[in-house]
């Protein structure tokens, strides 16, 4: 292999924590303006072998090269003086500050080495920002941005420090199909520039729209490097995996009977600005996906169902009685696992114990007291239950990979036996294999009498866990329709988009 090809190598790589191996031998590559994807399944590896290339780890052994030449990455600031930026899915942006400000944060330019000169920072962010093709004010505030800008204004603050390796983590996670087809365009932008991608993603069709090359990770180790054009997706399934796709991940039709009252009835719900007028039912055992594009108010209904959002009109109603508070769902039953489970599901200092624990206390209390032995058979339970993979119980949340974390935030909801499950981006960030095993865990419960309800962005992972579907639009409800009635993911997407579908789609009556 000819080093002067590549603008970076990471040659036998290799990282323990507590004498066990994370990484062995890992060897990856990247040439000048690249798009090279890095994939796997959670806990492959993945996340170790990029905070060694930005200084957040020290390798134990190997090489890393630049150009060539051996470059020692002990911290951060090593890293970004060989050029090299990463971008989290979380966003390191401060929403109080302008876009300029942000760009510019903790490297401000002065005057005289003592004033802030705003002027010349703003005109080096609409430089940069030009650049990009993108049309940013840079005297905005980063809160007033949607999650698309906010995406580009992190690019931009990479760019603005002479980046020429740029890694992406999930970057289409919290971006509507707007924005994300935005994205594209500029990480194409980026290559024709000369900068280098590695593009860090669970969604295994945009490495086929995005990517020239793949690396595919499995327990520490790196499986095979193939171009893009050269691989399938049943071979990247199989190599993450270690064995074929997942029949689990693909839909079956359930034969559960709606019989009865429903034990969801939402009429006439009003969320101003967006939701007017929304009715349906849900009833017990039965799968209800809703499905809408980003930000046409999907988190709202769930959240006031939830008892977390105060509805402006309609009612509520979870077995006959009104749901007015989060209080209200709890004791009925009912279940949410928000969409950013980092934020709103989990404390993340807290170890996995703590995080099951947490909604459950009183179910495991007595004179004041916590029952521990009780608590953590519970937990022990849990983690085997979901396949939690974790050393044990003691271990911080945070120090888990996000498929994990999610299953932490459902299992502790699953303590509570609920009898209506909410889930909003159940299998975001999360690898195939975790993806099947949520939708096991999905049916399992409601085979067993559970009513789901499921948002998601991925209209594939809607067609195969849904029994039905809401079709949201315009802040209202366009038709319900029988999953088994739906022949393609494409028909879905043609549906959201606001058109009714006709021939043998027959709609299911709201309630």
């Amino acid at each position: 292999m000819d080093s002067g090809a590549y603008l970076l190598e990471m040659l036998d790589i290799e990282k323990s924590f507590a004498k066990i191996p994370v990484l062995r031998k890992a060897n990856f590559s990247l040439r000048r303006g690249e798009t090279h994807a890095l994939m796997g399944g959670n806990g492959a590896g993945k996340s170790t072998l990029m905070k060694i290339l930005t200084g957040v780890y020290k390798k134990d052994n190997g090489t890393i090269l630049i150009n060539g030449s051996p470059v020692d990455i002990t911290d951060a600031n090593s890293a970004k003086r060989a050029g090299i930026a990463m971008i989290f899915q979380e966003f390191s942006l401060i929403p109080t500050l302008t876009v300029a400000q942000n760009i510019f944060l903790n490297r401000e330019i002065r005057r005289g080495g003592m004033f802030l000169n705003d002027r010349k920072a703003i005109a080096r962010s609409r430089t940069i920002l030009d650049e990009l093709g993108v049309d940013i004010d840079p005297r905005t505030l980063v809160s007033e941005l949607s999650a698309g800008y906010a995406q580009i204004v992190e690019i931009a603050k990479a760019l603005s420090q002479n980046t020429q390796i740029l890694i992406m983590d999930e970057p289409t996670a919290s971006l509507s199909e707007t924005e994300t087809r935005s994205l594209f365009q500029l990480v194409r932008r980026l290559k024709d520039s000369g900068i280098s991608v590695i593009y860090i993603s669970h969604r295994i069709a945009e490495i086929f729209e995005v990517c020239d090359r793949v690396t595919v990770m499995r327990d520490g180790v790196i499986n095979f490097t193939r171009d893009c054009r050269d691989v399938t997706v049943a071979e990247l399934v199989e190599n993450m995996l270690g064995s074929a796709p997942a029949t689990a991940f693909a839909w079956h039709e359930r034969s559960n009977e709606i019989e009865g009252k429903p034990l969801l009835a939402v009429r006439g719900l009003n969320l101003p600005p967006r939701i007017r007028d929304v009715s349906f039912d849900i009833h017990a055992g039965e799968i209800v996906g809703l499905a809408g594009l980003m930000g046409s108010g999907r988190t709202e209904i769930v959240e006031a169902i939830f008892g977390r959002r105060a509805a402006d009109g309609g009612t509520i109603m979870f077995e006959g009685k009104p749901i007015a508070s989060q209080h209200d769902a709890m004791e009925a039953g009912i279940a949410l696992v928000p969409e950013d489970r980092r934020r709103l599901g989990l404390v993340l200092d807290h170890s996995v114990y703590d995080n099951l624990l947490l909604p459950n206390l009183a179910l495991f209390t007595k004179a004041a007291f916590v029952q521990d032995g009780k608590a953590l058979r519970m937990a022990t339970n849990m983690i085997a239950k979901l396949g939690i993979k974790t050393d044990s119980p003691a271990k911080a949340a945070r120090q888990l990979s996000g498929g994990n974390q999610q299953k932490i935030v459902l299992g502790k909801w699953l303590t509570r036996n609920p009898r209506l499950l909410i889930l909003d981006e159940p299998t975001i960030g999360v690898d195939i294999g975790a993806k099947a095993e949520i939708v096991r865990t999905i049916r399992a419960m409601a085979d067993a009498g559970v009513a789901v309800l499921v948002i998601s962005s991925e209209l594939e992972e809607l067609l195969v866990v849904s029994d039905r579907l809401l079709i949201l639009y315009n802040g209202a409800i366009l038709q319900q329709l029988l999953r088994k009635n739906i022949e393609s993911e494409e028909e879905l997407h043609h549906a959201i988009q606001g058109h009714q579908l006709g021939g043998n789609h027959d709609a299911v009556a709201a309630g």
